[in-house]
């Protein structure tokens, strides 16, 4: 028996820790295996490696980064030969003449060719060139456009990279002149931050971008030994980003809802902002659930030949930044399976060099430098496991759904994809609709879906990869320049009357109409998305997007891909029965390729010429009506950076209650021989020939139907059947827990770190001469008053510790008061002074309340008293130590009073009931309640007191 239960023990054991050892395998590591820094700085550079790195870093690039290393020397050497076309002007006038990103985006990876390869003659001196040019600027601002720090950001963050790669190489004037200048726009930013909104528009791109300019500068500055005002700077950027990252929770689907262009310029920031937290602050987000899932935006909204993306709002052809660089990026520290590098591989391999696609001259090298840091040649490229075959996704945030993404170009290799969703995606729409994170978020102003289209219901087809009905890019926001539909006759405001398109359209702006009325409620369905057999079915609905007064009861769009090259489009109307609308315009749009009529057997059509194949589109409504369409090209206004898409209008007559409309849209590889269609109310037939197969399709658009199906399709002697049970079901989640304390845990990273690096600058001069300077600089925005009496304090104790014996060295930094702590009092009482003076300044964001942004303290205070116990603390106290000596003095002295006043009272009150009771000596008993009376107005005052001065 002892032979055989020996191991039980073991066994058990074993049993128990298999389940948690491999969760801990499964799960993300939140630090991404970053190592971070703990304040341990030695000098520069720092930002993203140290100065111990640099060696290794020059060695891969001649080995295993040998490819994005000989793009970053072809970046530097493109620059050298032209540098009059790349280096920045010296006239400020020139300057600012213009949009102006490019200097800073390129200044970053100038600098890392410059560290790669030191000895390049002349690279040096080019980029130190660079450098005094920008340095030489009064300011970094466009002239026409002072209210936006976005280039500035560009800048900012390009010129602290270089200044942190290339410290060693700039002399000492270089130095202080470079940190000054980093220190001012840093500053600048700073400022800003609380009456722009980038500082409180959540989920925007313009806010990782500027967020982590402020970051890069402040980082910079703190090692320098500027710790106080880098302290609020730091502080002031993860109050704003750490409240984008829990609100980012939200967001299930890895999407961001300004579509693929814009969100890399996002990603490029964001990315960075994760690296540099964990790296400099030890805050981990790479578990974070949106991060797990952003591989799946990347990957599935990219059409056949890896060259262009959905272009779902303001977009260009595929990706503004990268997205090379934000694919190792999860690679390396999220996926660790080799897809991120794959795809990377894709991409550059297929990109567009010459023409529509490529990118663009501001942006082409910005992603370099990190792109080379974050790569990891251990990763063996390796495409995802379904890579070949077309696959259906739904984007359940987004409101976007794709057939096709990721694929080699081939005959049959097609792409489609549908949008109907929420203004600014389900999380943001709820976040607002719903009152939720009500601590942060008061309704639309702390969002901006400005580049976001009026385009629900919209749609795209590629056939064999060939783009034939393509969003139309970045341009006004009309409903009628996406693939949507316009109802009239209307008498209410709208941009082309008697038309009206859908709510969310501008007619005199560039951004989209959505902070107030009907606009703020806009919203489409996804009502179902599957594929069966080879087909896909997908619906949508879209009435909410359009003014109720027009009395549309359903706009509802059907979608059946019936074979790779051949697209059936449904649309459904159903009118109240005093709706004024009596017609509607539908349009589609190719950004290239002009539309031409076409007619056959009676049916009008149009079609593109691709090469010498046709890509063509029929329609007809019910009734068997084809009216002619209208072809034409639709001129975007001066300010756009395209000059307007192809379209072809398509116009039919609306009848009472319902009125059906399908169009067909077919590649060279398909033959359609005849097309019709019938309907009832609650269903409409289509029958479709082509040369090698016949279609006929079941469509049920009724509301109230006893079928339990969408549709059915019977292709020859085949059925496929789409079900009614696998429709969408909408499952959003809920608010995170205890969403602040998440937020101010995070910000209780900071304070130890520059408290870390106090503690070493001030080692680092101890018993040097320029002790005293440090000191200054140390204590530069602490009380006047108190800070000469620090210093000398400080000076005192460091030659008192130079005078003890070796091993009995004292704690110099232990015996100094909080440096940080005043700053943050006397900045927080500022900026509750001065908010409405900035909004002043500000006539375009007067409606921002700035009160709501003001994150100075420790943590968040409740109403219930000065302590909020937190996820990752037990217990933080709320309000901030004492800055200097004078005012720890003053605690301690009213503590002792407070002592003294205590065991005052209760001998008084001893006194007056034992040797006092019963009523005797009246006289004497008055004057001991008298003095007990004052002693309790004593302790009532020292109790103020001391909560005042955390005591």
């Amino acid at each position: 028996m002892r032979t055989h239960t020996r191991g039980a023990p073991t066994v058990f054991f074993l049993t128990l820790l298999c389940p948690t050892l491999t969760q801990a395998l499964i799960e993300p590591d939140p630090s991404g295996g970053i190592s971070f820094m703990g304040g341990n700085y030695n000098g520069h550079p720092m930002l993203y490696f140290n100065k111990e790195d640099v060696e290794h870093l020059q060695s891969v690039a001649a080995s295993t980064h040998r490819d994005i290393a000989r793009r970053i020397r072809e970046a530097g050497e493109t620059m050298m030969e032209h540098h009059q076309e790349y280096l920045p002007p010296w006239s400020p006038a020139e300057f600012s003449a213009r949009w102006n990103e490019v200097y800073g985006n390129n200044l970053g990876v100038l600098s890392m060719f410059c560290l790669l390869y030191p000895h390049r003659a002349g690279a040096l001196d080019f980029a130190k060139e660079y450098m005094e040019r920008m340095a030489a600027q009064p300011s970094w601002l466009v002239r026409d456009a002072p209210w936006d720090e976005v280039p500035v950001a560009h800048s900012l963050v390009g010129f602290a990279t270089a200044y942190d790669f290339l410290y060693e190489y700039l002399n000492k004037d270089q130095q202080e002149r470079f940190l000054q200048v980093i220190g001012n726009v840093s500053r600048l930013m700073y400022d800003k931050s609380y009456v722009r909104g980038w500082g409180f528009q959540y989920l925007h791109n313009h806010q990782p971008t500027n967020c982590v300019a402020l970051l890069t500068g402040s980082l910079v500055y703190m090692i320098q030994g500027y710790l106080q005002e880098s302290y609020l700077w730091t502080k002031q950027v993860l109050s704003i980003m750490e409240k984008s990252m829990i609100l980012l929770r939200d967001v299930t689907d890895g999407s961001l809802y300004e579509g693929v262009a814009y969100g890399t310029y996002t990603t490029r920031s964001l990315f960075q902002y994760m690296f540099l937290v964990q790296r400099h602050l030890s805050i981990g987000h790479f578990n974070h659930p949106w991060l797990l899932k952003h591989f799946a935006f990347m990957y599935r909204t990219i059409l056949p030949g890896f060259r262009r993306t959905v272009a779902i709002a303001d977009s260009n052809y595929n990706w503004f930044y990268g997205p090379e660089s934000q694919l190792v990026f999860l690679d390396r520290y999220v996926l660790r399976n080799g897809s991120g590098n794959w795809l990377a591989e894709q991409i550059h391999q297929n990109r567009v060099v010459d023409g529509p696609g490529q990118a663009g001259r501001g942006q082409r090298w910005c992603t370099l430098h990190t792109e080379f840091i974050w790569y990891d040649p251990d990763l063996i490229p390796k495409p995802p496991s379904d890579f070949g075959t077309p696959k259906l996704h739904f984007f359940e945030d987004w409101g976007v759904v794709t057939y096709g993404s990721a694929l080699p170009v081939d005959t049959n290799s097609s792409f489609m994809s549908f949008k109907s969703g929420k203004l600014g995606g389900r999380a943001i729409f709820n976040m607002v609709h719903k009152n939720k994170y009500k601590e942060w978020i008061q309704g639309w102003k702390n969002f901006n879906a400005g580049h976001e289209h009026p385009d629900q219901n919209s749609f795209t087809f590629a056939p064999n990869g060939v783009p034939f009905i393509t969003e139309a890019l970045y341009g006004p926001k009309y409903t009628l320049l996406n693939n949507v539909v316009l109802f009239g006759p209307t008498h209410s405001g709208s941009c082309f009357k008697p038309w009206a398109g859908q709510v969310t359209e501008a007619c005199d702006s560039k951004w989209l109409k959505y902070k107030m009325g009907l606009a703020a409620d806009a919203q489409g369905t996804v009502e179902a998305a599957m594929e069966r057999q080879g087909m896909v079915f997908i619906r949508g609905e879209g009435r909410s997007a359009y003014n109720p007064d027009m009395k549309i009861r359903n706009f509802q769009r059907n979608l059946l891909l019936l074979h790779p090259q051949l697209l059936l489009l449904v649309d459904h109307i159903h009118l109240d029965p005093d709706s004024p609308v009596s017609a509607m315009s539908a349009f589609f749009h190719n950004t290239e390729l002009p539309f031409h009529d076409t007619k056959a057997d009676g049916v009008n059509g149009a079609f593109v010429s691709h090469g010498k194949d046709q890509y063509k589109m029929f329609w007809m409504d019910e009734t068997g009506y084809s009216n002619r369409g209208m072809a034409g090209f639709w001129n975007y206004p001066r300010g756009y950076p395209y000059n307007g898409s192809n379209y072809m209008n398509v116009t039919m007559p609306l009848r009472y209650p319902n009125t059906r409309a399908a169009y067909i849209f077919f590649g060279p590889g398909v033959d359609v021989q005849s097309f019709s269609l019938s309907g009832n109310d609650q269903r409409v037939d289509i029958y479709l020939s082509t040369k090698d197969h016949s279609y006929t399709v079941y469509l049920l658009t009724s509301e109230v139907t006893n079928k339990s199906l969408f549709s059915m399709v019977l292709m020859d002697q085949k059925k496929i059947v789409f079900e009614k049970g696998a429709a969408m079901m909408d499952s959003p989640p809920n608010e995170v827990e205890e969403y602040v304390n998440v937020m101010e845990d995070n910000l209780q990273h900071v304070k130890p770190v520059f408290q870390q690096m106090e503690r070493h600058i001030l080692n680092r001069v101890l018993n040097t001469a320029s002790f005293r300077k440090t000191a200054e600089r140390l204590l530069q925005f602490s009380d006047k008053k108190k800070t000469g009496e620090v210093i000398e304090k400080m000076f005192a104790m460091s030659r008192k510790q130079g005078n003890v014996k070796a091993g009995k060295k004292l704690n110099l930094v232990e015996n100094l008061p909080d440096i940080f702590a005043q700053i943050e009092v006397t900045e927080r009482k500022q900026r509750q002074r001065t908010p409405k003076i900035g909004y002043e300044d500000i006539p375009e964001e007067m409606d921002a309340d700035s009160q709501a942004f003001i994150d100075y303290s420790e943590g968040h205070i409740n109403r219930k008293g000065g302590l909020v116990r937190g996820r990752q603390y037990k217990e933080v106290n709320m309000v901030a130590t004492a800055g200097s000596e004078g005012l720890a003095l003053t605690g301690s002295y009213i503590r002792l009073f407070l002592l003294l006043n205590t065991g005052t009272f209760f001998m008084l009150l001893a006194i007056l009931l034992s040797r006092f009771h019963g009523g005797r000596n009246i006289h004497t008993q008055r004057w001991f309640y008298f003095l007990l009376l004052m002693d309790c107005l004593i302790l009532l005052y020292l109790f103020s007191s001391c909560s005042h001065t955390q005591c």
